[in-house]
């Protein structure tokens, strides 16, 4: 794809994704007329750009959805159920053969407009149209302010005498609102140096000045990587230095000790302000993705007979692009099972005195290094005993498995889980849940669940806001160099030699709430050695971790593990002695430093 069909792509499509919020929220408030205009624009500025780099099926739709919008704006037509649709349809297409176009398709080889698009549409525009055209005049009453266009058709009594009682008076301002104040002229976006209004775009206006590029992913992620190391490097220059201190220096050579100590000072503070600058290029918020699903819920929603609202906070919060761009697949999935599986119907709703009308909601926020995602719904809840039945009679655990609600709840994780019987075009063929739990562990990060039978369920996920560097703690056990991240350690506390027990396992009370002592060796399958030291994990269950020793906290650039996989452990790093370190698994520690659990032998 050459350069100027990269950029058109990429504008494009994120016209098209605003497009679709705009048009759902057209759809709950038909007399927006500023939504209205955006819409028109996006099309308008869309197929300007299709024609410039030869897309006929392209320009074709926008400019059937641009005449509908028209129409709409002006008042010729009302906003109705099939107009939405109509544009839901066609923003649908448009950002089909965008995104054919950025996989590598070539323009000449994308298909053309379906006629059923193009059926819909022309119904939109001319349906209403014909409907309105065929009103007897002595039907119409004449209204107070009378809106005419050129041809001295009065679109205003027309729109009075064909909506439905009550409703005219809002719709009536509609038509009137572009006579009264002429709708927003058309952005003068161009993409053949022409604008589309008449007339020549250079003498309409000056040069824009760009306040931003467009830089290649890979480039980034080669910068960052260089960046990281030479953090790495100044770091370890500084450790040498401290250790070449200690021998005695002398004369001209002093002299060059405090030089080259002053020098190295610069050059690391420098590399690390390098490496966050570079991090920070990488930085997008998270409403780039939700704003997707809102389009997404409404049409699975629709399928099921369902009525739900999509409600969306913090999509202002900024999470690594690495992160954005994998969070689709699992969000989808964890959408579709909220409104199938948590989502009740409609008489059982009422039975159990809710409103027909239901909630998800979608909710991200920043806590310290981490970013907080949270899908949460007002459905049934989940049943952690049928859960456990359910597992047990598939053959996915054995009967003695899952005891307590938590361990029960982390069963819809386990692959092939499934509690419905017969599969539908939404879930049920149990692949989903277990593919998201896959997907976050394999940037860092975990899940939990939180449910309540009646109320409904909260799915929270956890991931490091930045992925290549992790605030970590450095600890060692069993003679071996481990780093955990800070994100869930809430303090350190000195181990007595003797524990209190609990059904026979060691239990430490911690500011007056007692809780279990677990082995970080042990839990590794390391030989266990003298561990006094313990750390209090913030986890959904809280615990003291046992360690052997507290060696500090470090700013770690972690690297996956890629040839194999260790348990427990999520990636690599070098310290700043350059020894190697191992970091512990974010969901592991979560999990109380149990492996995810197993199919049953």
């Amino acid at each position: 794809m050459d350069d100027m069909l990269k950029d058109f792509v990429v504008e494009a499509l994120e016209l098209a994704t605003n497009v679709e919020e705009h048009l759902l929220t057209l759809e709950r408030n038909p007399g927006d007329l500023n939504t209205l205009n955006a819409v028109f624009r996006s099309f308008h500025t869309i197929k300007g750009g299709a024609g410039f780099m030869n897309l006929p099926a392209m320009v074709s739709a926008c400019h059937l959805t641009e005449n509908l919008f028209d129409a709409l704006r002006t008042g010729q037509v009302p906003v109705t159920p099939i107009a939405i649709e109509a544009a839901l349809q066609a923003s649908g297409f448009v950002a089909d053969q965008l995104g054919e176009l950025a996989n590598g398709a070539q323009p000449e080889s994308l298909s053309a407009m379906p006629a059923s698009l193009e059926e819909i549409l022309n119904s939109a525009i001319e349906g209403e149209a014909q409907t309105a055209a065929v009103v007897e005049p002595a039907a119409i009453a004449p209204p107070a302010s009378a809106t005419m266009d050129s041809d001295g058709i009065d679109w205003n009594a027309l729109y009075l005498a064909v909506v439905p009682a009550g409703t005219a008076p809002e719709l009536a301002a509609v038509a009137v609102a572009p006579q009264a104040a002429p709708a927003e002229a058309p952005a003068a976006k161009v993409w053949d140096g022409v604008d589309r209004r008449g007339g020549d775009a250079k003498q309409a206006s000056a040069p824009i000045k760009e306040d931003s590029i467009r830089v290649d992913a890979v480039k980034l992620d080669t910068l960052l990587e260089v960046a990281g190391e030479s953090v790495q490097a100044a770091n370890q220059a500084s450790v040498l230095l401290e250790k070449l201190a200690q021998f005695p220096v002398e004369g001209h050579a002093a002299t060059l000790m405090a030089a080259l100590a002053e020098t190295l000072n610069r050059a690391s503070r420098y590399s690390t302000e390098l490496q966050r600058a570079t991090l920070a290029t990488r930085m997008q918020p998270v409403g780039k993705l939700f704003q997707k699903f809102p389009r997404l819920v409404r049409e699975l929603a629709k399928d099921l007979g369902k009525d739900v609202e999509l409600q969306i906070e913090g999509a202002e919060t900024e999470v690594d692009r690495v992160v954005v761009d994998s969070l689709y697949d699992p969000l989808v999935h964890m959408l579709r099972n909220s409104l199938d599986h948590g989502i009740e119907d409609n008489a059982t709703r009422i039975a159990s005195g809710k409103s027909t009308k239901s909630v998800i909601l979608l909710k991200a926020w920043q806590e310290a290094s981490s970013v907080m995602i949270e899908i949460s719904d007002d459905g049934k809840g989940m049943n952690g005993e049928q859960l456990r039945a359910k597992a047990i009679s598939k053959g996915l655990i054995s009967d003695t498995a899952a005891q307590t609600q938590e361990e029960m709840l982390q069963l819809v994780f386990l692959p092939g889980f499934s509690t419905k019987e017969v599969a539908n075009s939404v879930s049920g063929r149990g692949v989903g849940m277990d593919v998201v739990k896959t997907a976050v562990e394999k940037h860092r990060g975990a899940i939990t669940i939180d449910s309540t039978l009646g109320v409904g369920t909260r799915f929270s996920i956890r991931l490091p806001i930045e992925l290549s560097i992790v605030p970590t703690m450095l600890v060692r056990s069993s003679d071996a160099a481990l780093a955990l991240p800070m994100a869930i350690v809430q303090r350190v506390v000195e181990l007595p030699e003797e524990f209190e027990k609990v059904g026979g396992a060691p239990v430490l009370r911690d500011q007056g709430r007692p809780l279990p002592v677990r082995s970080l060796a042990g839990a590794l399958g390391y030989e266990l050695g003298v561990e006094r030291v313990g750390i209090v994990i913030a986890a959904p269950q809280p615990y003291i971790l046992s360690v052997g020793i507290v060696e500090g906290t470090a700013d770690l650039v972690i690297k996956p593990m890629t040839a194999i996989s260790v348990s427990g452990i999520a990636g690599t790093a070098r310290s700043a002695e350059g020894e190697l370190v191992l970091v512990i698994g974010l969901s592991f520690l979560l999990d109380g430093c149990r492996s995810t659990p197993k199919l049953a032998a």
